[in-house]
């Protein structure tokens, strides 16, 4: 099998004219469920039959999500296996009530009750390990060993976040003996550190540890979506005594989700009186919006006339403490336009009636091997890219196609000035580093090409399994 640095599909050869094989793929997210994290198994199912693949789903019947997203159903094929399996969750709104409440209410009665619900609650989340998503698991291996009793499989492949996909992934290898990947759309150690509610105290940590290790262990192969990562985990690997190899298959677009789209030309930006920067996805300790409120503070103090120039639009999920950060934008002269999430179709064409799109990254460890999935739907609309990230595997891609648009997220005097540099002139004709790249080739990144590598890793897999059982 060839390693994560040489894995390539050149040319892409699809193979719908041969038998296809079946792949089970484990996925508590899945449409009609939203967000950045289902476009990736979505993207898989759609294109992986021209490889040669055809997949069954196994999803929660009832998922303890944010939000949903009807439009991205429109991917599925027609004929699409899809098993689903109820999971024990409480429904997400009312987890987050529950997580709100005030426990010193008036009253000794009430604050009893207050301090049961936050023991029992924290006796909960200290149990369900890796996630609350291990309520599901349950209900998920059972409906798994009907699906595979009833239809001839030849593969497994488990997404995650949530890990308890990969946990279950492993249950299902040793009782039907497939080949199993394990996909990381995120690192484990990562998520563990800064996704919201998740665990970080000791018991926590090394419980969390030997689960990965054992995943691991029984992994067949390992995906991961960006060089750093796909390292870092054959490392991982290797420590738990694994020879898995690892994999990078980059995140990605979808040419035909840009189908149709009204596409704005720089050159017209003239008909606006307003640098429009739009920022999609959700606001959180990973991806801080503070650079870009310090820097428009800035502004304000040095050159406020330039702000009746500017137009931020933020788009998506927001955590409380990013909400107060976005809310003292409203004291300087900018146009700020908040809005929840929206269904992808409705994302994609604000995106491409911006002037310039807005990638954030924090500084924090491990940041570095993270690309955020946004960034290569933001390279396919040809869109200047506003990029706010550490040095590291993103800040590498970003500068391939736009050197001058990077910036380290303690460096406010940049942000500032290069904001002062574009709002200087605008209305106007625009800036050389403003041009689209239409002859860049962005092939590697699309959802069609990922899916021929996935394809690679898969079939790789069961001829070497189909080898070792001789």
């Amino acid at each position: 099998m060839t390693s994560s640095a040489s894995l390539n599909i050149a040319p892409l050869v699809q193979r719908a004219d041969m038998s296809n094989k079946r792949l089970l793929l484990i996925s508590y997210h899945f449409p009609p469920v939203g967000g950045a994290g289902v476009q990736r198994p979505l993207k898989f199912v759609k294109y992986l039959r021209q490889f040669g693949w055809d997949v069954s789903v196994l999803m929660a019947a009832n998922p303890s999500v944010p939000v949903f997203d009807e439009s991205l159903c429109r991917d599925l094929p027609d004929d699409l296996v899809i098993e689903k399996a109820r999971t024990w969750e409480p429904d997400y709104r009312l987890k987050q009530q529950l997580g709100q409440q005030q426990t010193a209410k008036s009253g000794i009665v009430s604050r009893l009750k207050g301090l049961a619900r936050a023991t029992a609650k924290s006796a909960a989340s200290v149990l369900l390990q890796p996630d609350p998503q291990m309520l599901w698991v349950p209900n998920a291996l059972t409906a798994a060993k009907r699906l595979l009793a009833r239809l001839p499989h030849d593969a497994i492949l488990a997404t995650a976040p949530p890990y308890s996909n990969l946990v279950l992934g492993t249950m299902l290898k040793k009782r039907t003996g497939l080949p199993l990947i394990v996909d990381y759309r995120d690192e484990w150690d990562l998520s563990s550190q800064y996704l919201e509610n998740s665990r970080r105290d000791w018991f926590s940590r090394v419980v969390q540890e030997r689960m990965q290790r054992s995943v691991l262990r029984q992994a067949d192969a390992i995906v991961a979506t960006t060089q750093g990562s796909t390292a870092r985990l054959q490392d991982r690997a290797r420590q738990a005594g694994s020879r898995a190899p690892a994999f990078c298959i980059f995140n990605g677009f979808d040419t035909a989700d840009f189908e149709g789209l009204i596409q704005r030309s720089h050159k017209s930006a003239t008909d606006r009186s307003r640098f429009r920067i739009v920022y999609t996805g959700t606001l959180w300790n990973l991806t801080n919006v503070q650079p870009v409120v310090e820097a428009v503070e800035r502004l304000q103090q040095d050159s406020p006339e330039l702000l009746d120039h500017l137009e931020l639009v933020f788009v998506g999920r927001k955590t409380p403490e990013q909400t107060s950060l976005l809310n003292r934008l409203q004291a300087t002269r900018c146009k700020v336009e908040i809005r929840d999430y929206c269904d992808h179709s409705a994302a994609l064409q604000l995106m491409a009636d911006a002037d310039a799109l807005c990638l954030l990254l924090s500084g924090v460890p491990g940041a570095e091997r993270v690309a955020p999935a946004k960034l290569f739907e933001y390279l396919a609309l040809r869109k200047p890219i506003l990029a706010i990230t550490p040095a590291g595997e993103t800040a590498g891609i970003v500068r391939r196609y736009f050197p001058r648009n990077h910036f380290e997220p303690h460096d406010v005097s940049g942000i500032a000035n290069w904001l002062c540099d574009q709002l200087a002139v605008f209305p106007g004709t625009g800036r050389c580093d403003l041009d689209s790249h239409d002859e860049v080739d962005l092939t590697e990144f699309t959802r069609l090409h990922q899916a021929g590598q996935l394809a690679q890793v898969l079939n790789d897999v069961v001829t070497q399994g189909a080898t070792s059982r001789r």
